[in-house]
């Protein structure tokens, strides 16, 4: 009984925080796209941008690549940006995302970028460099956004267990967070972003599709960290894992980023490929939301 009546508690209490935690990078409001049936979104991850713009891993400028990925989504502006994590190289840096700051600095001044923290994200160096001393979080020690675009509702989770580790965890309190989240919300389609890819390498997936496989309102679950592009359902929910910008770990797959045009009703992701595995540049996948 003790139990039940902690986690109500806790329940109000998140009611009363504040139940969204607004990035640094966060600059124009979407109201343009408020009143729109589809919105158009720039998805990428694991950019691992280092302190040094020459260093290089598998044959791949991490810089470059962002670099030139900056200026796609520069030449055609879309709504915004999700970035899933692992922003920086092996422990981040703060000079890892100076770089990085100075790479995105002429989309933020239009749009918003929306950022995870990933496994190789630093996150004392990742709240200087984007939050700043501000900042109030929905749970301590933990960097959540939710942020409305058009007909979608967006969440940023924080998966970071440990940096430079391979695993990832949401965490009880998080979890709670997003439970209390769902419930008090309206039933405006939902996707939820976080860096660790779920059943393979989020710790605690069982437990958070406990919260949303019955929250009809969540409709995918787009995540990066294993470097692979691919689509795949559980409970009808769509698990989009992003294509790394930065490099890849095989031949097979491609790096780039995705254009995501954002519906009531579902999605298109079509490849942006920048290097790698070329073979599906241009193609489009299309999804339908669970109902």
């Amino acid at each position: 009984m003790l139990k039940v009546l902690t986690r109500q508690w806790n329940k109000r209490r998140f009611l009363t925080m504040s139940l969204a935690a607004t990035s640094g990078m966060l600059s124009l409001p979407l109201a343009r796209s408020a009143r729109r049936d589809c919105t158009r979104w720039a998805f990428l991850s694991d950019t691992h941008i280092h302190g040094d713009p020459r260093y290089r891993f598998r044959g791949f400028c991490t810089y470059q690549n962002l670099q030139r990925v900056a200026d796609q989504i520069g030449a055609d502006m879309p709504e915004g940006v999700v970035i899933t994590g692992d922003l920086a190289r092996s422990r981040g840096s703060a000079d890892a995302y100076e770089n990085f700051k100075s790479l995105l600095a002429p989309i933020v001044k239009e749009r918003p970028v929306h950022l995870c923290i990933g496994n190789h994200d630093h996150r004392d160096d990742f709240r200087t460099a984007f939050t700043g001393p501000a900042h109030r979080a929905a749970i301590k020690d933990r960097h959540i956004v939710t942020a409305m675009a058009g007909p979608v509702r967006m969440i940023v989770l924080d998966t970071l267990l440990c940096v430079n580790t391979f695993p990832g965890m949401l965490g009880r309190l998080q979890r709670i967070w997003l439970e209390t989240y769902l419930a008090a919300s309206d039933e405006t389609p939902t996707i939820l972003f976080c860096h660790h890819a779920p059943r393979a390498d989020l710790l605690d997936t069982r437990r958070l599709f406990e919260i949303i496989s019955p929250a009809r309102k969540v409709k995918a679950l787009v995540f990066g960290h294993s470097h692979r592009y691919e689509f795949s359902e559980k409970d009808g929910i769509h698990l989009i894992n992003l294509p790394a910008t930065g490099y890849n770990f095989t031949g097979a797959q491609p790096v780039g980023w995705v254009e995501a045009r954002l519906t009531g009703q579902g999605g298109e992701f079509t490849l942006h490929a920048v290097g790698g595995n070329l073979s599906r540049h241009g193609s489009t996948q299309s999804v339908r939301w669970r109902t």
